[in-house]
């Protein structure tokens, strides 16, 4: 895997592999959400991604927006200086008069008794500078090569040029390292932790193959690296720091081979599962489904 030169502009979901090569037509793009949306369940990623249906809004995505965006604006308000003279109990209600009023004030309140501990921790170890994040949602995108020799089980035609996209929540530094750090508005529950990794390989990816005018744009510095990644669950007071392992962003880029591949065949299989199938947008129109008799 590396950073092709390629003068490639323009990408789609709605790609076509036989034409691979023609440099007039749209590369293949990749975002965060769709190679989630594929390691979940084939069959979804085409009909979401490629033939583009409708996918009804839940409560949960609707939820996610709002504290989204309830925390980018967070720390686009919190002043540090007003914030140094605190007390703790003063900080906690500051911290908390930031977030909106709306329904989902107990997660805020959980944000903020986090981000008032946080900040009492940093002015005691002399680290304030370190606060607030170096990214704060923030779009990058990249390009890497896929090459059909890195996996032989795959089959791939030939080595692909892909468009990687994805939004990075927060971004912080300690020291030389920066550790990009993923907001989550469900409950914590320990099976996640794979698929939490391979969001932040993703994340990583982006990072290390974006093009070096985005890193100054962005006030970064390529002499940085991702050493750790975070994620964050408030709802249940969950938060989980690691170092950055090597084998998930193998995962990842494996995982793209087998989207590319199936592309290849035009293959979409879909993946059952009894807790998330009668949930899904598209569960009353899955053959898959209907030939299982799962309706």
């Amino acid at each position: 895997m590396s950073r092709p030169a390629s003068n490639t502009k323009e990408y789609t979901y709605k790609w076509n592999a036989q034409t691979y090569g023609d440099d007039s037509l749209p590369i293949l793009k990749i975002s965060k959400s769709s190679f989630g949306s594929f390691q979940w369940c084939p069959k979804k990623y085409q009909f979401n991604y490629i033939e583009q249906k409708p996918q009804d809004t839940t409560e949960a995505m609707y939820k996610g927006t709002i504290a989204h965006n309830a925390r980018e604006a967070f720390f686009d308000e919190f002043d540090i200086s007003k914030a140094e003279n605190m007390t703790h109990d003063e900080l906690t209600n500051y911290c908390y008069t930031l977030y909106p009023l709306d329904e989902m004030s107990h997660v805020y309140e959980t944000m903020a008794t986090y981000e008032a501990k946080r900040f009492m921790d940093a002015k005691e170890e002399g680290t304030l500078d370190n606060f607030l994040p170096v990214i704060n949602e923030a779009t990058i995108d990249a390009k890497i090569t896929i090459r059909r020799e890195d996996y032989p089980s795959i089959r791939l035609e030939r080595d692909y040029v892909v468009h990687l996209q994805g939004i990075i929540d927060r971004m912080f530094q300690e020291g030389e390292a920066y550790i990009p750090m993923e907001l989550k508005t469900g409950l914590w529950k320990e099976y996640k932790k794979t698929m939490m990794r391979k969001e932040m390989a993703f994340y990583k990816l982006l990072f290390e193959n974006c093009p070096d005018e985005r890193i100054e744009e962005l006030g970064l510095t390529r002499d940085n690296e991702i050493t750790h990644w975070a994620w964050y669950y408030p709802l249940s007071n969950h938060m989980y720091v690691e170092e950055a392992k090597k084998s998930s962003v193998t995962a990842v880029l494996k995982g793209i081979a087998n989207l590319i591949h199936a592309y290849e065949r035009n293959i979409f299989p879909t993946k059952y599962s009894a807790r998330t199938c009668p949930t899904c947008s598209y569960y009353s129109i899955c053959d898959t489904a209907t030939e299982d008799g799962w309706l």
